[in-house]
């Protein structure tokens, strides 16, 4: 509902909108309800609608953030987020296989835990507990 005040020649009036459909307006001049017709359509101003496209995840990374990166016999465990290692749960020359829990990683006072995405012998540790790592930093190296 919308609430004007005109001033014509002197006098005073107060109008009252409450409704508009089409042409066709239902107000109140000084407390007196009237219907009026416009002459022409009136067209409602529509609020945009935001659309968004569908989000999907993208398997394009760069090298740098990949989690895992094999070739030929060597392979290495990145980092998906920065943060700081609470638990290496693997030695230099322990035998791992895949989805095996190899490091847990505390990010955004989150425990998250950082599983082997290939199988073979530990050959490096680049990583202690308590350790600082960012994004793409190589935790693990794995070879045959």
């Amino acid at each position: 509902m919308k609430n004007y005040k005109f001033n014509i020649n002197g006098n005073s009036y107060a109008v009252n909108i409450n409704d508009v459909d089409d042409n066709i307006i239902q107000l109140e001049l000084n407390g007196t309800p009237y219907e009026v017709t416009i002459d022409r359509e009136i067209k409602q101003v529509k609020t945009p609608k935001l659309v968004r496209p569908v989000a999907v995840p993208s398997t394009d990374h760069s090298k740098e953030v990949v989690k895992t990166t094999a070739s030929g016999k060597v392979g290495t465990i990145k980092t998906p987020l920065p943060g700081v290692i609470l638990e290496v749960n693997v030695k230099i020359g322990d035998r791992v296989t895949v989805g095996q829990k190899l490091v847990v990683l505390e990010a955004m006072k989150m425990e998250n835990r950082i599983d082997s995405d290939l199988a073979g012998v530990v050959t490096q540790i680049n990583v202690d507990r308590g350790s600082s790592v960012l994004e793409g930093d190589v935790l693990i190296t794995i070879g045959e």
